[in-house]
């Protein structure tokens, strides 16, 4: 082209090619063609002068609709002003350093409607005259794609719910701005029961129905977000005072008074809830979620009050939870953990018949530490399950060593954490133990105390159905300290019941106490498992549970737990006798 558009006759339109007609021109028209980016160019007035195939399918235009006519019929209202003071700068040869820079903006369509694009501008003289030309990606489902992206930054697929991360931001937002405010974060107890009884959909269907609820219970202003697996937490606004939140609390609970019904599947549920109110509890949001994950944590460790409010004790107790568990570790690592084993016997001949393997800690600072000076933070860690194994092969090894001196068969006892019960892995590791050391699996006794095998009640079952056709037994410790029925004993593959020391202490004082522990030997030798009541500690305490016709006992009236070679010296010389 040799004139500008200004020198068009009316009517005349002007070339559809790139200047400077010939093979070259043509060439690249179709070169342009080929690619699916858009490329226009426009004269120095800003009318544009060449397009390509793929520019006109971007705005629907055809290829005669656009040429000759302004640039802005592409180019949105709003951004028209600033568009034209740009070009016309460009044109006046002044230097904008956009060459070769892509930038995101909306382009306009023929229907009106508008669509992000990647636009990258560039401007030339051709030695007669300016000229400008774009190359324009669309970028539409890249935007989506953000979008989508966006949403699962701060949205939880799963219910639709902000999600801990957009939480977290709305938090902050109600902080700064010096509003009261309280928060709740609730758990879904015994959740893991639900998918591993019914399933992962019917868990997923559930947490779906809990979130409905929970919408429909809170009052308006309050937001709801889902935290993770069974973690909801709840904003309340306009809530400042703590006896307020506590309220505020109990009606969030009410969405549990209710049974759920999923799939047909009547489920009774209950909550734990944790509660933290700004500014006391927290100055940011980080702070304030940590407080109230603190007074969750304190619900969910209580058997009865599951509605928590944070005090500064708590911070404190997790603070010395955090270095004991760093410690344990340590400890572990180093060795510093060790096996005591407690004799059990039979009263009436006075014969050991099996010892049960207790962790002690050889603290280099304190000295022996028995077990409630740390168990409860190692049950409570990850290192809990390793440990748990360490304890397991140990005593298989230990087990096997003293049944080469005794001169009659020692069961050994092994506790098992709650951990290792729910691991999948469990009878491979106690099968390895076995093998690794020789041990007859008829020597090999595991307890597990009421508590923890109600947890999971279902799976407990499998798990010791399992153990038993392995061959080792299974003993219930601590009976009684539970909610465990007495027909819950028929239920499972025991081969042991342990009563409780708590029964016994009083035994000698208490007829209660002597009437349940005469109904659990009765029972007990019905179903033919092994009786052994634990914590005696005094002559009047056996000779009372001999009259109850308890078989076996275990206690420091018999031993205290030992190292290892002391109760392999007494079984040695109990073979001598």
């Amino acid at each position: 082209m040799t004139s500008s558009e200004n020198d068009l006759e009316p009517g005349q339109k002007p070339a559809t090619v790139f200047p400077a007609p010939g093979v070259d021109s043509i060439v690249a028209a179709s070169f342009a063609d080929a690619t699916e980016l858009a490329l226009i160019s426009v004269n120095p007035s800003g009318h544009i002068r060449f397009v390509n195939r793929a520019a006109t399918k971007m705005f629907g235009y055809e290829r005669e609709e656009m040429i000759g006519q302004p640039v802005e019929i592409i180019i949105p209202e709003r951004f028209r002003s600033a568009h034209g003071k740009g070009f016309r700068r460009a044109m006046a040869g002044e230097v904008l350093n956009l060459g070769g820079k892509a930038v995101e903006v909306y382009a306009l369509k023929k229907d009106g409607t508008e669509l992000p694009i990647e636009l990258t501008l560039c401007a030339w003289h051709d030695g007669r005259e300016m000229g400008a030309g774009a190359v324009i990606k669309d970028i539409t489902e890249r935007r989506e794609r953000d979008g989508r992206l966006l949403r699962l930054a701060n949205q939880d697929v799963l219910t639709g719910l902000p999600n801990r991360n957009r939480f977290l931001e709305i938090l902050a937002i109600e902080i700064v701005a010096q509003r009261p405010i309280t928060i709740v974060i609730l758990s879904i107890d015994s959740f893991t029961d639900v998918n591993d009884t019914l399933g992962h959909p019917m868990g997923d269907a559930l947490l779906q129905s809990v979130a409905i609820r929970l919408s429909h219970r809170l009052a308006q202003g309050a937001q709801l977000a889902r935290f993770g697996s069974n973690e909801f937490a709840v904003l309340l606004r306009h809530v400042g005072e703590p006896e307020a939140a506590l309220k505020a609390a109990g009606v969030v609970g009410q969405s549990f008074a209710k049974p759920y019904t999923v799939s047909a599947h009547l489920l009774d549920l209950t909550a734990s809830m944790g509660v933290a109110v700004s500014p006391t509890h927290g100055t940011d949001a980080e702070e304030l979620v940590a407080s109230a994950d603190l007074a969750l944590h304190r619900a969910k460790s209580s058997r009865t009050k599951k509605l928590r409010i944070y005090d500064h004790s708590m911070r404190s107790e997790a603070t010395a939870r955090r270095a004991l568990r760093d410690e344990l570790l340590s400890a572990y690592r180093n060795g510093d953990l060790v096996l005591y084993y407690q004799p059990q016997v039979h009263f009436v001949t006075g014969q050991i018949f099996g010892v049960e393997a207790l962790l002690r800690w050889n603290h280099p600072q304190r000295g022996l530490l028995q077990p409630g000076k740390f168990l409860p933070a190692l049950e409570q860690s990850v290192l809990a399950i390793e440990v748990g194994w360490w304890i397991l092969d140990e005593a298989c090894k230990a087990a096997t060593l003293m049944n080469a001196v005794s001169p009659f068969p020692v069961k050994m006892g092994v506790n098992l954490f709650a951990a290792q019960l729910s691991s999948p892995i469990l009878c491979n590791k106690v099968r390895d133990s076995l093998t690794r050391n020789g041990l007859p699996a008829s020597l090999l006794e595991l307890e597990v105390t009421e508590t923890i095998a109600l947890g999971n009640d279902d799976r407990s079952l499998d798990v010791m159905t399992a153990l038993r056709e392995i061959g080792v037994g299974i003993a219930f410790d601590d009976f009684g300290t539970g909610y465990a029925s007495l027909s819950s004993l028929q239920r499972y593959p025991l081969t042991t019941l342990k009563i409780d020391r708590g029964f016994v202490s009083d035994l000698t004082t208490k007829s209660r106490d002597a009437a349940i522990i005469r109904a659990l030997i009765a029972m007990s030798l019905e179903m033919g498992l092994e009786t052994i009541a634990e914590g005696i500690e005094t002559a009047e305490q056996e000779e009372c549970l001999i009259a109850l016709g308890c078989p076996a006992a275990q206690g420091y009236r018999y031993g205290k737990p030992m190292p290892f070679y002391d109760i392999v010296k007494i079984l040695r010389e109990s073979g001598d006798d």
